[in-house]
């Protein structure tokens, strides 16, 4: 993902999903387009959350806690040169 929305959301008692499906339908009505790629600190992810199939969550070191990065995963579908 090379560009995308940066959503702030540091209630700790919203799940990260709730965070995520609230982010990504502001993203769907600001843009027009669905997001299928959200980039989260590390510290934000708990094994135990159920966080949907929709919606790819991805470890990003980078992301400061309590921010969301979404956008559309560009990576999808292009092959690796050899």
């Amino acid at each position: 993902m090379q560009a995308g929305m940066m959503w702030f959301d540091n209630d700790k008692q919203t799940s990260l999903a709730a965070k995520v499906n609230k982010a990504a339908a502001y993203y769907r009505k600001k843009y027009g387009r669905t997001p299928n790629l959200c980039m989260v600190n590390p510290s934000m992810l708990n094994e135990k959350e159920e966080l949907g199939e929709k919606i790819t969550i991805r470890p990003y070191q980078p992301i400061v806690a309590g921010h969301l990065w979404l956008g559309i995963d560009d990576s999808r579908g292009i092959k690796k040169k050899v």
